[in-house]
């Protein structure tokens, strides 16, 4: 059986190490991947390692927790997220209503206890039934409306000029190195915003992230197909090649 894992992003190593020690001694069969110093650190590791929970400090440099979370929202399956905080009991009652759990610092192990019970509640349900609360809760926190941010035209270096391509336009975005390539159904185009921060800009409804490396509009897809092992290719609009479906993002095609 495929052990839980989890990330603690803190700021602060000896609390993220006393949160680990806790955890460890509590929740035996679950494993640490490892610790993040701030949120885009945190968001590079959920990206590489996929864990099934986040302990997340609220107050981080670079990103803070509530951007991270609000980042991870947009994730097809992010990981549970459990803030922890040195908030007050009124903010956290907030929290409390948007996310699994919260921790309140210095973590106490009886609470701690409390909040592992309702992870392994949570992680044996097929789905998180909260996640469009949380994030809607989050954009409530952080005073931002989705609709305000959502991209409408893409600035992309061809040669030496930029071109101004209209997001309707794109056929699939694509991760490559330090940048990522916009597909049209007549050009190609790099621009260097990564790509879990392009999915924030993003319609999701429109935009589907179907491999860590690409998000494909979904008006574009014509057809999927599964080969002889189960994996799932994209046929595209105007373009010929095909786009391959991680299993990760396989059940947007469940009712093949």
């Amino acid at each position: 059986m495929t052990p839980i894992r989890y990330l603690i992003a803190e700021d602060e190593p000896l609390l993220a190490r006393a949160l680990a020690a806790h955890l460890q001694e509590q929740w035996c069969e679950a494993e640490c991947i490892g610790f993040a110093a701030h949120g885009d650190e945190a968001l590079a590791m959920v990206d590489a390692h996929h864990p099934d929970v986040i302990f997340l400090d609220v107050r981080m440099p670079v990103r803070d927790g509530l951007q991270t979370a609000q980042v991870l929202c947009e994730y097809t399956q992010p990981p549970l997220i459990v803030f922890v905080t040195a908030y007050d009991e009124y903010a956290l009652a907030a929290f409390e209503a948007a996310a699994v759990d919260y921790l309140l610092k210095p973590v106490e192990p009886e609470r701690l206890a409390r909040c592992i019970a309702r992870l392994r509640e949570r992680l044996t349900e097929p789905e998180s039934s909260s996640l469009d609360q949380l994030a809607l809760h989050l954009q409530g926190l952080l005073g931002q409306s989705s609709a305000t941010e959502r991209l409408r035209i893409i600035r992309a270096g061809v040669g030496n000029s930029v071109k101004m391509i209209p997001v309707e336009q794109v056929i699939y975005f694509e991760a490559s190195d330090k940048y990522v390539n916009v597909v049209t159904p007549q050009t190609e185009a790099l621009i260097r915003i990564p790509l879990r921060e392009l999915l924030t800009g993003l319609d999701p409804q429109q935009f589907w992230q179907v491999h860590r490396g690409t998000i494909v509009n979904a008006a574009c897809i014509t057809s999927a197909e599964r080969d002889e092992n189960g994996r799932i290719h994209l046929s595209l609009q105007g373009r010929s090649e095909k786009l391959p479906v991680s299993r990760q993002f396989a059940h947007l095609f469940r009712q093949m």
